[in-house]
């Protein structure tokens, strides 16, 4: 789902087109992404339900909310400017805005892995408004006063489009590396023009509402470089037991992101016991999924 906002100016408006288009394209041929699966809502639509309206939102969300299943993962990005007034933040629609509380009721009901991406300035308070369990929260700021045009939308597109974002050259581009690529290009981009950077992107998917930039040590990320856009190569078989297989590994995977957070405050013996028996089922399901993926 990608979502170009009120645009505010000519410039700004054909600058959205282009990023628009681009994603579109990156998803279609990079990670095989149909193009019926792919949603855009945008100021300058020619049908009025595909305007990016509040009320637009509001459909496109609900219908998702009930055709998403729980090995799916959702892509949402917003592009456009964002504001926050010291309570609350919004993305700027076309029309009524959407206060970031509500976009997290309106996400509450989706079953699937959620990638939630705000390329605007003053997108920071999103990341502790939407933070949740087995959900990515992107964020192009990461402060409020961040609050001007950024160039992260730019670096964004293109990562998910290259496949030297590849990093670990398994044939596919996680999010985090998407995330990684698109932060080192904003940060060569203002070494470039000889600025001071206005914009820090950061990531959490660990519901703490925090997250970290690429060049910082943290636990967010995890889940991150699992997380794919294209579909899991063992789907590929058609077998239903095996997206049973793999909603399960994801789940497991999961329980290990939130054990090695609750390290320290566990007995070494307990929590070397529970690492081993998640580890080990972890392997199982994996064998498994492979085993039925090859016959």
């Amino acid at each position: 789902m990608i979502i170009t906002g009120a645009p505010g100016s000519e410039e700004h408006r054909g600058q959205q087109r282009k990023w628009r288009e681009a994603l579109v394209k990156a998803l279609g041929e990079r990670h095989g992404m149909p193009s019926e699966r792919i949603i855009a809502l945008s100021a300058d639509a020619p049908e009025a339900e595909m305007r990016s309206t509040r009320t637009a939102v509001r459909r496109v969300l609900g219908d998702l909310a009930s055709r998403v299943s729980a090995t799916d993962v959702l892509l949402i990005v917003l592009m456009g400017h964002s504001s926050f007034d010291g309570v609350d933040a919004k993305f700027n629609l076309v029309g009524p805005d959407l206060e970031a509380h509500e976009w997290n009721r309106l996400l509450a009901p989706i079953a699937g892995r959620i990638v939630f991406v705000n390329t605007t300035g003053a997108s920071s308070p999103f990341l502790a408004r939407l933070a949740g369990r087995n959900r990515v929260i992107i964020a192009a700021t990461h402060t409020p006063a961040q609050k001007y045009d950024t160039v992260f939308p730019e670096f964004w597109v293109e990562a998910l489009g290259n496949a030297g974002t590849d990093l670990d050259r398994n044939g596919r581009i996680s999010i985090w590396e998407a995330f990684a690529r698109a932060s080192s290009g904003v940060r060569r981009w203002y070494d470039q023009q000889g600025q001071l950077a206005t914009e820090r992107a950061v990531l959490d998917d660990t519901n703490d509402g925090t997250g970290r930039d690429v060049a910082t040590e943290g636990e967010d990320g995890l889940l991150a470089s699992r997380t794919f856009l294209d579909a899991e190569p063992a789907m590929a078989s058609g077998d239903p037991t095996v997206a049973v297989l793999v909603s399960r590994r994801d789940q497991l995977e999961l329980e290990l992101d939130e054990l090695k957070r609750k390290r320290s405050f566990m007995p070494p013996g307990d929590y070397e016991q529970e690492l081993e028996r998640v580890l080990i089922d972890i392997a199982r399901v994996s064998r498994e999924i492979r085993r039925k993926a090859k016959s």
